[in-house]
């Protein structure tokens, strides 16, 4: 039996969107975790660049996660035309 994609590919251009709650479930736990972490640095840092600084670099990590998670569990990813 085949495991159900969590990521489908969009239909226009490059990229994915959640197919099952699974997916769902891991882009709400990115979205979170950016704002939270935004807190987190902000409140531990003295200066706004410094809180700038690191959240990006959090960020990043999370996104190029995310991007992981999604090639792995998604379509594979092409441009698309709004053809199949």
């Amino acid at each position: 039996m085949k495991k159900p994609l969590w990521f489908k590919a969009k239909t226009y251009g490059w990229g994915w969107t959640p197919a099952t709650w699974q997916g769902w479930l891991l882009v709400l736990m990115y979205v979170a975790f950016v704002m939270v972490s935004f807190f987190e640095v902000d409140n531990r840092t003295k200066s706004v660049d410094a809180t700038v600084i690191n959240w990006i670099a959090m960020c990043l990590l999370a996104t190029v996660t995310l991007i992981a998670i999604c090639y792995a569990t998604g379509e594979k990813p092409r441009w698309r035309w709004g053809k199949k």
